[in-house]
């Protein structure tokens, strides 16, 4: 067993797809996001779990995570819409010929698409507020009217972005919901069927039913965690865990780590963990991260290490040994939102920090 490792909780992704499911208007579908290797919980092996519970289509970010997911043995419906216009390459081409649709961001991206010539399933992201990426409202009326008259494009629908999801009252919200439905207004009226439009993140999906459409697109919270304050019957899946490599008694004075930026005042002992910055756990946690040993919390201690950590545990009560677990975070050790708290960022950020050295276990 690796010493550093995220366990994922494959029975929480079934339950939070199911969970997920449940709540959608009725006849909208449910694309799983399973970009960035599924949150980093590994996007095969939570999209088989997805597609088992509910999930009716995929979301990735870039052409090659789709055509990677689709040769895990997805079979579903797959969006990628991050890709170069300037030089498509045989990512895109790859794509394509397993049946990826793309996502067209831009009048350049969709020009590069009709120049290349060859079948394509897209659906057209617009701008309808946030000012990231999505065709502008000017360009509307041209890309729709080459996207119909292109043979060789089949149009699935359009797709924005809420800026402010996480905010569910907040009026930019209505402001992008009704350029959205303007938008599949002008669509139609050009002549296109626009089957399946789709707006609503996480937290949209989860409190505002009225911005469903024909699908939604729910990252986060199948990997549950919260994107919103409130209750939504999530289990989170990913647990981060290391095991105790030693135990040192530690003296009056002594220093602990780079700097000794922590000085002991009283005898006692630390435990080292195989643990740093190498591996994801930011050197910004010193000082605020707590291990749970055994159900017990224990203070890192001292400078984080690209290696290692240092764990203070006071007199050794409970005779933590080499070999025990400690858990960084996860179900009944620090929350995901705690660390993400201490750090002074964001749940999905946290999900994303695992890596180097860590190695995935699933049950």
């Amino acid at each position: 067993m690796s010493q550093l490792r995220a366990r994922i909780d494959l029975d929480a992704i079934a339950h939070n797809t199911r969970a997920v499911k449940a709540r959608l208007s009725e006849g909208t579908r449910l694309m799983a996001v399973v970009k960035a290797d599924g949150y980093n919980h590994g996007a095969a092996e939570v999209a088989a779990v997805m597609a088992e519970n509910g999930a009716d289509a995929f979301g990735v970010a870039t052409a090659a995570e789709g055509s990677r997911l689709r040769e895990s043995g997805v079979d579903k419906p797959i969006l990628a819409w991050l890709w170069s216009p300037d030089d498509p390459g045989d990512e895109v081409t790859e794509a394509l010929a397993s049946g990826v649709e793309l996502g067209v961001p831009s009048l350049v991206h969709l020009r590069a698409l009709v120049a290349m010539e060859i079948p394509a399933r897209i659906c057209l992201k617009l701008e309808t507020g946030m000012h990231r990426s999505g065709i502008d409202e000017a360009a509307w009326y041209e890309a729709f009217s080459l996207a119909r008259d292109t043979p060789f494009l089949t149009v699935t629908g359009i797709f924005s972005h809420l800026a402010r999801a996480d905010e569910p009252d907040d009026p930019a919200n209505d402001l992008q919901a009704a350029n959205f439905a303007r938008a599949i207004e002008i669509g139609r009226s050009l002549g296109l069927e626009l089957p399946v439009n789709h707006l609503c993140n996480s937290p949209a999906t989860l409190s505002r039913p009225d911005l469903h459409h024909d699908q939604v697109r729910v990252g986060l919270a199948l990997y549950g965690m919260n994107p919103l304050p409130g209750e939504y019957d999530l289990r989170p899946a990913m647990t981060w865990a290391a095991d105790v490599v030693s135990v040192k008694p530690l003296a009056p004075g002594d220093g602990v780590s780079y700097g000794h930026t922590f000085t002991a005042d009283r005898q006692g002992y630390t435990a080292v963990l195989p643990v740093g910055y190498a591996d994801g756990l930011p050197r910004a946690m010193q000082d605020k991260l707590q291990v749970t040993i055994a159900g017990r919390r224990y203070q890192q201690i001292g400078r984080v290490c690209m290696d290692q950590i240092v764990v203070d545990l006071g007199d050794n009560p409970h005779a933590v040994m080499p070999g025990a677990e400690a858990v960084l975070f996860g179900p009944g050790a620090m929350s995901v939102d705690e660390f993400a708290d201490a750090l002074g960022t964001i749940n999905y950020e946290v999900a994303c920090l695992p890596k180097g050295r860590t190695r995935r276990q699933y049950r």
